[in-house]
């Protein structure tokens, strides 16, 4: 667990569950799917459904929530894009517009960096998203993060073909904002 003033970024919880579900699967068409890859296809579930896949969420290292205040607010997650090489990638939603625009995405990313760094033998961390979220590139860029690629007119939505951005922090880098 780490916290940042009234954020706390933690393992999820049996007790996460229930609310976790409301963020994510309740609605059939969330507001922050429109900017969390779009182009992908979200399905809602009923909890019944969801809390059957309740030990793939509790205690996995790989996905905690971002709490504020005491109330879950969103998800942050890494996975392997090559575990081998230990090429890292990361995401975060905030599931309420509300957490939007507050500086919240950019503290819990900021401890879930120093967190990967701090326990495992990185040589960097990044993100990829879409030219349409040019909230999240703000983040990258607030954190120190190089813009690496940016894949011309592959993402399609709404209409629109927008880029695939990569995102990417080394850790002497990381190291030397801190």
């Amino acid at each position: 667990m780490y916290t940042d003033q009234e954020l706390t970024i933690r393992p999820i919880t049996e007790n996460d569950m229930e609310r976790l579900w409301e963020l994510i699967y309740k609605d059939e068409q969330p507001e922050w799917k429109k900017w969390d890859a779009p182009y992908y296809p979200h399905k809602a579930m009923p909890y019944e459904s969801f809390i059957q896949a309740e030990q793939d969420w509790i205690g996995d290292e790989s996905y905690w929530v971002i709490e504020v205040a005491g109330v879950v607010r969103g998800i942050i997650s890494y996975y392997w894009e090559h575990e081998p090489s230990k090429w890292l990638e990361i995401g975060i939603v905030l599931h309420e517009a509300g957490s939007w625009g507050r500086g919240i995405g950019t503290r819990a990313l900021k401890l879930w960096i120093a967190h990967l760094f701090r326990t495992m033998p990185l040589v960097r961390v990044g993100f990829t998203t879409w030219s349409g979220n040019e909230r999240m590139i703000r983040v990258g860029e607030k954190l120190g993060m190089q813009m690496e690629a940016r894949i011309r007119k592959v993402r399609y939505y709404d209409g629109h073909y927008y880029d695939s951005i990569r995102m990417g922090i080394l850790r002497e880098e990381w190291d030397a904002l801190q």
